[in-house]
């Protein structure tokens, strides 16, 4: 039998994948003989290949989680053990040996008294459990009423119905209204765009005045990332979580850290909050706690929001049939002996400093006007004038990202976000593992795309 030759392979898996493979976010449209999928077929450590070898440099760790980096072979190694032993049993009603050590272990990391661990099997579900349990935690209190969410502009928190409510970005809401009923939305923090003279309690306070226009009884939890993803990686002000902690402490209302891309080394910590020094009531967790080797994810909640569901005849009645996967539980137990042995929140630490210097000698070229970030998880806002900060309108921004840069950074050998969720962004979210000689990667192609694209595109 005669055997296919490499180009033969790729044109194989073009077609199959244009005639039957649907992809996530994707304009299937543009693609054709002429405009081919990008077919990734091979990775290790920092980097993938495509389907004719060509070598990429993964500045966005896959999608915010890779953050071992890729090719560890002893997660497979962890998952054939386990198969061996037990391949699946579900955490309905039942518990299995590796679901119990993992989130004995995930407690004993998290801060304070977050010590409940419900897992998911990704980070919309993960959102989308926080929210129910943030209802049923007042309803069991006698406070039914208190159903509301209080969520950031432009933040996204995921696309199941209720997370999708959460999520504060118009054109990926305006598709699949009506909504879950109760999502209400504030002024995010980025800082870069606020008037020179506002106040840093702004952001924080527009929290509590939502709070009080809707009315307290009917508030039941407000939700934040660490480090606000969509619009490009904004940063709180000092003190902000401080100040929204104490607001919804006041008026009762239960505080959800979303650190589905912050949590597990991200920003130098094992979870977002400790950076930015809060407790929350609860904390959603996926991506990275597998380091993306197996899906998987989960809410860590208090004690205090879990105890009344421990007692008597009470029931949290919410669950997915792989939460908890034996498979997936054994890579994340290999996944955290990874962070533990070779210290990857201590390396971000210890880099940051040289990966955002990098960044901001970007601020050289005419394009660039903010660099904003914290840990391995940085932004690179694109003006037409530093001066004044003007954006690009749509049709710029379409022309910009879409008609040049997404294509010319990959050509180029770089993987990263080119995104105009808020106003246009290149974001970089490279593996943990990370270091000087991928910085340079980075500021050599990030510095001449983005020079050309100025020179083409924008004047």
């Amino acid at each position: 039998m005669a055997t296919m030759s490499q180009a033969q392979v790729g044109s194989e898996l073009q077609e199959l994948a244009r005639r039957h493979l649907w992809m996530h976010f994707s304009r299937m449209g543009g693609y054709d003989a002429d405009h081919p999928i990008p077919i990734i077929s091979r990775a290790e450590g920092c980097y993938v290949y495509d389907q004719d070898g060509k070598r990429y440099l993964d500045g966005l760790s896959g999608l915010f989680c890779v953050n071992a980096g890729h090719g560890r072979t002893e997660y497979g190694e962890a998952a054939a053990r386990q198969v061996e032993e037990l391949d699946f049993y579900t955490l309905w009603s039942y518990a299995h040996p590796k679901a119990i050590e993992l989130a004995a272990r995930i407690a004993k990391l998290a801060p304070a008294d977050l010590n409940r661990v419900f897992f998911t099997s990704g980070g919309s579900e993960a959102v989308e459990s926080a929210i129910k349990l943030a209802r049923n935690y007042h309803r069991v209190h006698g406070k039914g009423q208190k159903h509301k969410l209080i969520a950031r502009e432009v933040a996204y928190h995921g696309t199941s119905l209720g997370a999708l409510s959460a999520t504060g970005i118009t054109d990926l809401r305006s598709q699949f209204e009506p909504l879950t009923p109760g999502a209400c939305h504030v002024p995010n923090t980025n800082v870069y765009r606020w008037p020179e003279d506002r106040e840093e309690t702004w952001a924080a306070d527009a929290i509590e005045e939502r709070i009080v226009f809707e009315g307290p009884e009917t508030v039941a939890a407000v939700i934040l990332e660490p480090v606000q993803n969509a619009g490009g990686c904004f940063v709180p002000p000092d003190g902000y979580f401080q100040q929204v902690r104490e607001i919804c402490d006041r008026h009762d209302v239960l505080m959800i850290s979303d650190e589905v891309i912050c949590a597990w080394g991200r920003l130098g910590h094992y979870f977002g909050c400790e950076r930015f020094d809060y407790v929350p009531d609860m904390i959603t967790i996926a991506k990275a706690l597998t380091s993306a080797y197996a899906p998987m994810g989960g809410v860590i909640a208090s004690d205090r929001v879990a105890e009344p569901f421990m007692e008597g005849t009470a029931s949290f009645a919410h669950g997915f049939t792989f939460a908890g996967h034996p498979i997936a539980a054994a890579i994340a137990m290999a996944n955290l002996d990874v962070y533990e042995r070779e210290d990857l929140c201590g390396h971000v630490l210890e880099k940051e400093g040289e990966f955002r210097q990098m960044l901001e000698s970007l601020h050289e070229l005419p394009i660039v006007g903010d660099v904003r970030g914290a840990g391995y998880f940085q932004a690179v806002e694109l003006v037409k004038d530093k001066e004044t900060k003007e954006s690009f309108d749509d049709e710029e921004s379409e022309k910009l990202l879409r008609g040049f840069l997404s294509g010319e950074l990959y050509k180029r050998g770089l993987i990263c976000r080119a995104d105009d969720r808020g106003d246009p962004v290149v974001q970089l979210s490279p593996p943990l593992i990370a270091d000087s000689e991928q910085f340079a990667e980075i500021h050599d192609v990030l510095s001449t795309v983005l020079a050309e694209a100025w020179d083409k595109v924008v004047s």
